[in-house]
C-alpha cells in the first residue's frame, strides 16, 4: 500500500483548488446577484 505522503501533494493542489473555485463563485454570485444588495446583507 502506499503512503500517506505520497497523496499529501495531491491533496494540498485539491484543497487550493476547492478554494479558489468557491471564491470564484462567491465573487460571481456578487458580481451577478447585484453588489450592493449583497453587501447590504452582510454589513447590515
Amino acid at each position: 500500500m502506499a503512503s500517506d505522503d505520497e497523496y499529501s501533494g495531491y491533496n494540498d493542489a485539491r484543497q487550493r483548488r476547492i478554494k479558489i473555485t468557491a471564491w470564484v463563485v462567491i465573487v460571481a454570485l456578487i458580481v451577478v446577484g447585484g453588489g450592493a444588495t449583497v453587501l447590504a446583507l452582510i454589513f447590515g
